[in-house]
């Protein structure tokens, strides 16, 4: 699928995502420095999770994103995390879209809602970056790899993120929350593969962290704004799933593009590297750990396992909102289908790490 086409641009707001643009011009004029309308709304064509929306001004555009309508499964739709952690992260240096506004009255728009920079440059949205020179094309996996270190380099506590998650027990708390989460969806039905990921990754876990960082959760290419012309990233986007956690399993989640077929979504696997002139795995992980000053990544197949299991419970939840009908992107079907081969994909890689 052109994930291209599906996801980029702005456009009419969908039906059943509206809201009353004239309350939240009266909440951006007493709440926005500089604030000038009149405001016209579009609406982004992504957005899987939370809707995100284009606000125009004469003088600018902004970009609010808000809790999806109806009813939400516990702790999902973190819009207020999202703004803390773009704020905190902005304030180290880091490249993140300036943020101007949380409200989370629900009286205003009907759910909250935080605006923040409309930073312009280029997303990609194909992991092989087909739209680029091949001679240019290691500066922007290198550009993707030295920001996920960067990250994963600040101090929490000196962001004032110190409490943004629970310390320690990293693994075993994410696989415990992903399988809640997918058992107590009963409405998007099962997954024989997700079933018995749920049952070998706690029994398998690998050593803990004994430094959290701030995680990212969701880092991929389209989910970075490059510069238009220069391999570099201005503003890391979609931070619903960040946390405090072990940042080897957001450098692999990551990494997980290497073991992707395009077929499944925008993944590496089957492609011929050298031709592309795409780094292959091995340098992209031997770059990181050089930026990050690790020996290397012991346990490398569980992260995999561990990663794709949580992107299929991600998944899943798509699944689930489209039956309850408060999915928020006009793809989200073409999403909720790849639900089984990622869960398939996420025991292969279960297999490698010894699961019988």
């Amino acid at each position: 699928m052109d994930r291209s086409a599906q996801n980029s641009g702005s456009g009419a707001v969908r039906p059943g995502q509206g809201f009353d643009s004239g309350a939240l011009e009266t909440w951006l004029r007493d709440h926005v420095a500089d604030y000038a309308g009149p405001l016209t709304v579009e609406q982004f064509r992504g957005g899987q999770s939370n809707p995100t929306y284009k606000l125009i001004t004469p003088g600018r555009a902004y970009v609010m994103r808000r809790k999806p309508a109806g009813k939400l499964l516990p702790g999902a739709h973190a819009i207020e995390r999202e703004y803390r952690v773009i704020t905190a992260l902005g304030n180290q240096g880091f490249p993140v879209a300036r943020s101007y506004g949380l409200c989370e009255d629900e009286s205003v728009i009907g759910t909250p809602f935080y605006v923040m920079e409309m930073v312009e440059g280029r997303i990609f949205w194909n992991t092989a970056f087909p739209e680029l020179p091949a001679a240019d094309r290691p500066a922007y996996f290198d550009a993707m790899n030295a920001t996920l270190a960067a990250l994963h380099r600040i101090d929490p506590e000196a962001a004032g993120l110190g409490d943004y998650g629970k310390p320690g027990n990293y693994f075993a708390r994410q696989i415990a929350r992903w399988s809640k989460q997918y058992e107590s969806d009963v409405e998007a039905g099962r997954v024989a593969a997700m079933d018995r990921l749920v049952e070998w990754l706690p029994a398998n876990l690998p050593p803990d962290e004994p430094q959290p960082r701030v995680i990212h959760g969701d880092f991929r290419c389209d989910n970075m704004i490059f510069h238009a012309t220069e391999p570099r990233v201005l503003a890391v986007l979609d931070w619903e799933l960040s946390t405090l956690g072990h940042p080897l399993a957001d450098f692999t989640y990551h990494l997980m593009m290497y073991r992707m077929p395009e077929g499944i979504t925008t993944g590496l696997a089957g492609l011929d590297l050298a031709a592309l002139n795409i780094p292959g795995e091995e340098d992209y992980v031997d770059a990181y750990c050089r930026r990050t000053n690790r020996d290397g990544i012991p346990d490398l197949d569980f992260y995999m396992a561990f990663n794709l299991f949580r992107l299929a419970g991600i998944v899943h939840g798509i699944k689930g909102r489209i039956v309850r009908g408060t999915a928020a992107s006009a793809h989200a079907a073409a999403t909720a289908a790849t639900l089984e081969p990622l869960a398939e994909l996420g025991w292969a890689q279960a297999v490698r790490a010894g699961a019988a």
